[in-house]
């Protein structure tokens, strides 16, 4: 079975090796290893555990083939130290021999399991990775008068999906988009997921005010709650914030915070401003039924200043001493030539932060509005 590139990922395990050495490197090297150390101590002690663990090395790290040839050079090897260099007794050297033997037997045996089980983690990592793209395709680079640009970060490596969301959808009522965070791991998280996005999809498209689509997905969130109700995944939430360009008012952006980071308004000049809410809002899933509807914050959107909407693996990426990372005070004064600069800049800073040791996902969007005297494009739809 074949890997996205067309190769076979067990075949590339064997082409690069154990830290890109060749694979045939360690279970050879094991083998020297024991020659000359039966060559430096006393004749008539045979040391026999490298030889063993020749096969075992060849089984996870090379192929079939050659796991058998170093199978059979290390029982060579073994009974030219016992019998003829070594002469240690006859039935010690035939318990040592034996044990070199059954291990080189069993190491085709390993090398057959570890080769299905590379293959059946590639499989899986690919029905992830279409499972990622299907739930959060990404949206075009240009909707209208806006630059578009998103990225999503899983905190280890292989890992394709979680629990971190953003979409980007053009609606008869202006560019809408949203980032959030569901509570949670797994699989749960997952299905978290496509209901909140499902939901802000559908709501995007009918209903007239930003604030009225943050309740859609609260109902439908509070709808699955009930569905699940006595299991564990009964109990979630969702941060997320939710942004709108108005149709006809490119210079405006209105912002519903439901217990999210802030997002941070990068403008021309350098400076970063936090988006703060007038009050914060209970996440989605958690609101009580009595608070007053959240009318959004509208703030000025100028020519050339970017949004950034991203989930908090962002301001909890801490460094060695601790230190959590500042957006704020790390963009601050900085430009880029467009939001994928931004996003590529801003993960390369928090790699940096934190060494490569981020401990969470992060979902990151950010949209640019055009420079003055830019034709805007027509409208395209987003998914």
């Amino acid at each position: 079975m074949n890997d996205s590139s067309g190769e076979d990922p067990w075949e590339r395990l064997h082409r690069t090796g154990l830290f890109g050495c060749a694979p045939w490197v360690l279970p050879y090297g094991l083998i020297l290893t024991g020659v000359v150390i039966n060559l430096v101590v006393p004749r008539g002690t045979t040391v026999s555990a490298t030889y063993a663990a020749a096969p075992l090395a060849a089984a996870a790290l090379w192929t079939l083939r050659g796991t058998l040839t170093v199978s059979a050079v290390a029982v060579a090897v073994m009974s030219v130290n016992a019998f003829w260099w070594d002469r240690i007794p006859t039935g010690e050297a035939l318990v040592r021999l034996t044990t070199v033997v059954f291990v080189g037997l069993l190491s085709p045996l390993i090398n057959s399991a570890l080769r299905r089980s590379v293959v059946r983690l590639a499989s899986a990592r690919r029905i992830a990775e279409a499972a990622q793209i299907a739930v959060l395709p990404t949206p075009p680079a240009r909707i209208g008068h806006l630059s578009v640009a998103v990225r999503y970060e899983a905190a280890y490596t292989g890992a394709r999906i979680g629990g971190d969301l953003y979409a980007v959808q053009s609606t008869p009522y202006g560019t809408r988009m949203v980032v959030g965070d569901v509570r949670g791991k797994g699989l749960s998280a997952v299905d978290a997921v496509t209901v909140v996005l499902g939901a802000f999809r559908e709501a995007a498209e009918r209903v007239p005010d930003l604030p009225e689509a943050a309740e859609w997905i609260e109902s439908a969130l509070r709808r699955e709650a009930r569905q699940r109700a006595g299991t564990e995944e009964d109990e979630g939430f969702v941060t997320a914030v939710l942004a709108e360009v108005p149709a006809g008012e490119p210079d405006r952006l209105r912002i519903v915070n439901r217990g999210h980071p802030p997002p941070l308004l990068l403008l021309p000049d350098g400076t970063v401003r936090p988006l703060e809410p007038g009050s914060y809002a209970l996440p989605l899933g958690l609101a009580l039924g009595e608070e007053p509807e959240d009318g959004g914050a509208v703030v000025p959107f100028p020519p050339s200043a970017t949004l950034l909407l991203y989930t908090d693996g962002v301001t909890e990426a801490r460094n060695s001493e601790g230190a959590f990372y500042d957006p704020v005070a790390r963009l601050s004064g900085r430009r880029f030539p467009g939001p994928t600069a931004l996003l590529d800049a801003l993960l390369e800073d928090i790699e940096a932060h934190t060494d490569g040791r981020s401990a969470d996902d992060m979902a990151l969007l950010a949209v640019a509005r055009d420079p003055p005297g830019t034709g805007s494009a027509a409208p395209a739809p987003a998914g």
